[in-house]
């Protein structure tokens, strides 16, 4: 069998001052608003002094002839004639006064990915005052981010791993942070990118097990059994046509003594077929990324790990394959879910929400403080709000704000859906509690975080939608196409200052 690429992990370095050698020297431009003028575009002073005269002179004739322009997101890539630097990098960070910290992200990947057309052995990033310390982080993360790709199989790689980077001016409390979480995400991409028939329910579980093994965390497995005894007709029903039966994963991070834990929970449909309600061809072409909510809580728990943050978290994945056979569950069933609420089933492609009726259930039964879920829900919510905007729909305004604030530092774009009462009704059922469909194509993201609610009992809970940026079709200048890790940096953050 062909072996995918290993996940990239290129050396890691800080440095106070630059290095003898740096390979690809790389530093930044800003543009600083004048009063009532053009904005000022300049490098930092204390990094242009640490560099040669003539590569000084270099950087101002293009900042001058207007091929630096400042803007963000921009790279110029020169020549120079000092040994220092041969080869330099300038790029720009847009207005101080616009900076944020995904901008940092994304002009660190920006720059890897340039450089990803041949093979380095070092890049050297120096940072000077136009980043903020606190970002220092981010812009590491970005860098890491940038290594991994959807290229797995390709015999001749598309793009190069770097063997190192150095980050000049750069602590190394923020060199571990940003490498820890940067990997993280490049871990739920990972799984997200992996062919569906290697990456099944079985062989999650495993990864998720490893993981855990190697970052310390406390790991339980339900097979197909124990799902049976403990009642989970809904996962086991969704994936009972498949030859690659279900599994629930628990995954344990005791951080925080004798607190309640936060729970975070993940559909993990691993491939998507659409069952009886078949899709067609092009709606089921990506459906390996429907396990990307449970991708996501495997990145956010790695995290969580390597960073030791002194809080309880329990993820937990609900994981099947939703296939096609002579024993696919039927329009018209009923399943008893394993809180004892029953559903009706009148689209077999509205899976992933009977998965996580379980999922949800197990996770209240540990007792947490706050549950957020993560799902590829609906295509509705991407009608609603496009490709790169994830959904929150919550029973907890409160909840609701701090995963926002969190999601806003990081500039994950995130935006919220009413769940007005008026939507219960939506999801009743004549013959059972619930369906598992609302009134056909009308409000079906908020009708889908309506039939979710009901596993979730009084618990505080946010449910987001991430059918849009979980899984992009086309590249940007700062990630290639497929798996994205979205929201992995904003519940890091938001688990990490949650009170």
């Amino acid at each position: 069998m062909v072996e995918p690429l290993p996940l990239p992990a290129p050396e890691i370095t800080v440095s106070a001052k630059l290095p003898q050698d740096p390979g690809v020297l790389v530093i930044f431009a800003i543009q600083n608003d004048s009063d009532g003028g053009d904005a000022v575009v300049s490098c930092d002073a204390d990094v242009c002094k640490a560099l040669d005269e003539s590569v000084v002179a270099v950087v101002n004739r293009l900042i001058a002839s207007g091929e630096i322009s400042g803007t963000a997101g921009e790279l110029v890539a020169v020549a120079t004639p000092s040994e220092q630097a041969p080869m330099l990098v300038v790029a720009s960070l847009g207005s101080s006064a616009k900076l944020n910290r995904g901008g940092v992200v994304d002009i660190g990947a920006s720059v890897v990915r340039k450089l990803a057309d041949k093979a380095r052995d070092q890049i050297t990033f120096y940072v000077g005052k136009e980043i903020a310390s606190d970002d220092h982080d981010a812009l590491i993360a970005g860098a890491v981010t940038a290594c991994e790709g959807q290229h797995l199989y390709q015999s001749q790689p598309s793009t190069f791993v770097p063997a190192a980077f150095t980050f000049v001016g750069v602590s190394e409390e923020a060199a571990q942070s940003g490498q820890k979480i940067g990997s993280s995400i490049n871990h739920t991409r990972r799984l997200v990118n992996e062919p569906p028939t290697i990456m099944n329910p079985s062989e999650f579980a495993n990864r998720a097990a490893e993981m855990a093994k190697a970052d310390g965390l406390e790991c339980e497995i339900w097979d197909e059994d124990r799902l049976a005894s403990e009642g989970c007709r809904a996962i086991l029903a969704v994936g009972r046509a498949s030859a690659s039966p279900p599994r629930l994963v628990i995954l344990k991070h005791n951080g925080g003594g004798s607190e309640p834990p936060i729970a975070i929970v993940g559909k993990g449909v691993t491939f998507d077929s659409g069952g009886l309600s078949l899709k067609p061809s092009e709606g089921m072409v990506d459906m390996k990324c429907d396990m990307a909510g449970a991708a996501t809580v495997v990145g956010v728990m790695r995290a969580i790990a390597q960073l030791g943050i002194k809080r309880n978290v329990i993820g937990l994945c609900g994981l099947a394959e939703n296939m096609v056979s002579g024993d696919s569950y039927k329009l018209g069933d009923v399943i008893e879910t394993r809180s004892g609420k029953t559903i009706e089933i009148l689209n077999t492609d509205a899976e992933g929400r009977v998965v996580l009726a379980d999922t949800l259930d197990v996770a209240v039964e540990h007792g947490p403080a706050a549950i957020v879920d993560l799902a590829t829900l609906t295509g509705a919510c991407m009608v609603a709000l496009g490709n790169d905007v994830a959904g929150f729909m919550t029973n907890d305004q409160e909840l609701c704000n701090e995963v926002t604030a969190a999601a806003n530092v990081e500039n994950e774009p995130v935006w919220q859906l009413p769940m007005f009462t008026l939507y219960n009704d939506k999801v009743k059922s004549k013959v059972a509690d619930i369906k598992n469909v609302g009134e056909g194509r009308w409000g079906g993201a908020i009708t889908a975080a309506k039939f979710l609610e009901h596993f979730v009992k009084d618990t505080p809970w946010l449910h987001i939608d991430i059918a849009g940026p979980a899984f992009v079709d086309s590249a940007k200048a700062s990630r290639d196409a497929g798996a994205t890790g979205v929201m992995v940096r904003s519940l890091v953050r938001w688990v990490s200052q949650k009170k």
